[in-house]
């Protein structure tokens, strides 16, 4: 597991905002006072992956100073929600890619579908109801500093941005070229603060792997653009790069649909490959737990939801958040997954996967640079 000495993805936000003056953060990073700052995430570059491949990408390798941990689920929607609320996921409450609601069902945080037929749950479960702590954004813009999101366009009206994106000016971009052109745009307004998201590295290690060529390729072209946005630094600015999560290559599965033993007593599952929540019929949560540690064994951390919430998997844990997190959680170890081959397919074929408490996942870089 990664060492929670570590600062948490969580605190980048609130330390930028206090460098720009903005009261009631805590500025635990200790960033230097500042007049414009950018948050630029890279999903899906893990610290461990950045040091194998630093010759691909040496502006990234030399302003990487820092390292951060992601918390639990190292996952897409609990680090961009870390980002815009400044708390981890027992408080911000996406606590998996996939988790459940009460009284609406599985929810699918990217997609904000149900997980079990893909129905729309927007009407169901209202994003500002699923996530209602104010935004960093949105305090950010209340203290009159000039906000930006900068992200795909696709991604402008989606419920999870909605979430916990409300409150910056949303800026749509659809390649590195304007993503880059509109980082130091929003930038130009003093004093000013902008996020920026890029996707694609994450993608090509799903589906190649992390470390193939074609993700070596994507991460040269990812220096390229954090060289390009540190040359049009305004004096004065800040560039912080981190991101979501890192990923292995998963080449020991396990499909759950093929083993009984593991869905006795099972009503639902949430979380992914690399981390599952298991949620029990009624009565059942104590022989579940005992099924999935005996067959897992040293393949996977399984924990009952109060063990995991006991050793701080989550952070502090609401009440409102609580029920979202399986009665059993289990998060794998080494290069094991827990897939679903006919419920999961698209999820199962991937190569690259995230997700559980390993360093590799866990652990990614601070980048910081100066204008």
């Amino acid at each position: 597991m990664a060492e929670p000495a570590h600062p948490h993805l969580a605190e980048v936000v609130p330390s930028a905002l206090t460098a720009l003056g903005v009261p009631g953060f805590d500025g635990t990073l200790g960033f230097p006072a500042i007049s414009r700052g950018c948050v630029l995430l890279i999903d899906g570059l893990g610290r461990e992956l950045l040091d194998a491949h630093a010759a691909d990408a040496p502006v990234l390798a030399e302003l990487a100073k820092g390292t951060l941990r992601v918390g639990y689920p190292s996952t897409t929607a609990a680090g961009l929600a870390a980002i815009g609320t400044g708390v981890a996921s027992g408080e911000h409450g996406m606590t998996g890619y996939t988790f459940e609601l009460p009284g609406v069902g599985v929810l699918n945080a990217l997609r904000w579908n149900s997980h079990e037929d893909g129905a729309d749950l927007r009407g169901a479960a209202p994003p500002r109801d699923v996530q209602p702590l104010p935004t960093t954004f949105e305090r950010a813009a209340a203290a009159g500093i000039h906000t930006s999101v900068v992200s795909a366009a696709k991604f402008k009206h989606s419920a999870l941005t909605e979430a916990v994106q409300r409150g910056a000016r949303y800026d749509g971009v659809h390649a590195l070229g304007d993503l880059g052109a509109g980082i130091l745009r929003a930038l130009e307004p003093s004093p000013s603060f902008c996020y920026g998201y890029h996707s694609e590295l994450d993608l090509l290690g799903h589906l190649h792997g992390p470390g193939s060529p074609a993700w070596r390729f994507q991460l040269r072209q990812v220096d390229r653009l954090v060289e390009s946005i540190v040359d049009g630094l305004l004096p004065g600015s800040m560039l912080a790069v981190v991101a979501d999560h890192g990923m292995v290559v998963v080449r020991d599965k396990l499909d759950l649909e093929d083993e009984p033993e593991l869905l006795d007593g099972v009503r639902a599952f949430g979380g992914e490959v690399r981390a599952r929540h298991v949620y029990t019929e009624q009565g059942a949560a104590a022989d579940v737990l005992a099924a999935w540690r005996s067959a897992l064994g040293e393949r996977a951390w399984v924990r009952s939801r109060e063990e995991a919430v006991e050793e701080g998997w989550f952070g502090p844990v609401s009440s409102r958040v609580l029920p979202r997190i399986g009665d059993v959680v289990a998060a794998a170890r080494g290069e094991f997954g827990m897939v679903r081959g006919l419920a999961e397919a698209v999820e199962t074929s991937l190569v690259g996967q995230h997700g559980s408490l390993t360093t590799a996942e866990q652990l990614v870089p601070l980048a910081i640079a100066l204008g």
